[in-house]
């Protein structure tokens, strides 16, 4: 890890600091994808903290438009990150509501893959915990719309792979991370 971080906005910094310090863990590691890394990252550890969703949330409601009506995305790794920035929005007067997206259909809740308080017409903020290739935020997106909502953010806590700007934008929708893998001081894909 590089010395020398990019210098960030407060909010960011404080982000950055909560994610070095409870989620990047160095050694020799296998990831899921089969490649090998000196570095993890497991975000879970800064979102699922009360003082880390704070941090999240103090960067998420800079970057969340103001025609947001809710926020989720693929279960587990969207699930903390949506459910704590929108009850944080609650608490400052912003109107968020939080929805997930299943790994498999059910026969019950709001349909099929969705659970939670998504509806119809809903502007959207798909969001992940840690993104590499951006195949779980797609995977959102495309449930997402096929219900009838509209994806208007994609943003991740950090994404460590460095691909999914150009997904989103080929996918027509603004994608903003909350942090990168040079944030933390290492390189995309590494």
């Amino acid at each position: 890890m590089a010395n020398n971080l990019p210098k960030l906005d407060t909010e960011r910094e404080v982000l950055r600091a909560h994610v070095l310090e409870h989620s990047v863990k160095l050694g020799d590691f296998t990831l899921k994808s089969g490649r090998k890394s000196n570095w993890f990252l497991d975000t879970k550890q800064t979102a699922c903290r009360a003082d880390g969703i704070v941090a999240v949330a103090n960067v998420a409601l800079k970057l969340i438009p103001a025609e947001a009506t809710a926020i989720g995305g693929l279960t587990m790794g969207a699930d903390p990150v949506a459910f704590g920035v929108a009850a944080i929005a609650a608490e400052r007067g912003l109107a968020l509501r939080s929805f997930s997206v299943r790994k498999e259909a059910k026969d019950h809740g709001v349909t099929g893959r969705l659970a939670g308080a998504l509806q119809p017409g809903d502007k959207v903020v798909i969001t992940e915990d840690t993104v590499t290739r951006g195949t779980s935020l797609f995977e959102a997106v495309e449930v997402v719309r096929a219900y009838g909502a509209e994806p208007v953010l994609i943003t991740v806590i950090v994404d460590r792979g460095g691909t999914c700007a150009a997904m989103a934008e080929a996918a027509g929708i603004p994608y903003l991370p909350m942090l990168t893998a040079p944030d933390l001081g290492f390189e995309f894909g590494s």
